[in-house]
């Protein structure tokens, strides 16, 4: 979609982000916008939504205000461990990339956007959470990377447009699951790839233990619950203990003590969390019309970690499928 000359500039989006207004398309009537006055706002039904520090907002944190809040104090992207992590859980190799249009939903604090705009791709970085002010800045040398808040149930983008749509670790933060699942697999051309990282259900005591004490720990206020998580930082970084007694409580054992934390409230912290089987998300797929399904193995290896991980026993694993649109 191109404008004309004398479309009136918005100072606070820049003429660059031309090409992300060719994605755009309204939530309510689906038709394109136009930029004006520090607002984007729909050629078909008039509806407006502001433009906050480049970023087009469709949505506010709602549910998932603890997102913004972690991915912007805490400072965990590491580029190595990115594009590797990038790789495991999309089964799509960087050097596959270039020249693609790419949708990353629930782009978070934007290390896998980052990692596929280096890659060469054109990238649109949708969040529901206000995290996408910290992904800006972390892309802010990458103009092929743009930036949305969005609820992915209603993405403002035009469906069957995207080569590639990946999702990691975000789907099972709604209150259903299968419905962003769906909605998001929409943004799939055909031929095109989707991959999704969604938690791995655990056996029966493990569940009954996460489950009571999220009751707990979602109600805490946020600086509370940050001074707590400090504590399973602190045991993810003891020998032995971060690897046998976050079998039963989760915290983090990353390497990074900032990682850990961060990684423990991102466990601790949101309303939803719901924790999927790989047959389950198996049918997603094909019922929604994908083909080719390759269940992703875990990024770590080893046959003790696979035996555990097979059994369902590795609190915080996931279940990862990629799949081919019909």
């Amino acid at each position: 979609m191109r404008y004309p000359p004398n479309r009136p500039q918005n100072p606070d989006f820049s003429d660059g982000d031309e090409q992300l207004m060719s994605f755009l398309r309204c939530p309510e009537c689906g038709s394109p916008f136009v930029c004006l006055d520090k607002h984007v706002n729909c050629s078909g039904c008039g509806k407006s939504f502001p433009v906050i520090d480049g970023i087009p907002r469709f949505t506010t944190d709602q549910h998932l205000a603890s997102f913004g809040r972690q991915w912007n104090q805490y400072e965990v992207a590491h580029d190595d461990e990115d594009r590797a992590t990038f790789q495991a859980k999309t089964g799509t190799r960087l050097a596959d990339l270039r020249g693609l249009r790419v949708l990353d939903a629930g782009c978070g604090g934007g290390r896998y956007s980052k990692v596929c705009g280096e890659a060469g791709a054109e990238v649109v970085g949708a969040d529901h959470s206000i995290a996408v002010t910290k992904a800006k800045q972390l892309c802010c040398e990458l103009p092929q990377v743009q930036l949305i808040q969005a609820d992915l149930k209603r993405l403002p983008l035009e469906p069957a447009s995207f080569d590639f749509v990946f999702s990691i670790g975000v789907m099972h933060h709604d209150e259903n699951t299968r419905s962003v699942f769906d909605a998001v697999a929409r943004m799939v051309k055909p031929g095109g790839r989707y991959s999704v990282w969604l938690y791995r259900r655990n056996q029966w005591w493990q569940e009954s233990i996460n489950s009571a004490i999220r009751r707990r720990t979602t109600q805490m206020d946020p600086e509370k619950l940050e001074r707590w998580c400090e504590w399973g930082g602190w045991l993810g970084g003891l020998p032995i203990i971060n690897k046998t007694l976050n079998k039963v409580v989760n915290f983090s054992a990353h390497p990074n003590r900032e990682n850990r934390v961060c990684d423990t409230f991102d466990w601790f912290a949101p309303q939803y969390q719901y924790h999927h089987t790989v047959a389950e998300l198996q049918s997603w797929f094909k019922e929604a019309g994908f083909d080719q399904l390759q269940v992703l193995p875990p990024e770590k290896t080893g046959v003790v970690y696979r035996w555990v991980y097979e059994q369902n026993l590795l609190i915080g694993s996931g279940v990862n499928l990629t799949g081919i649109r019909r």
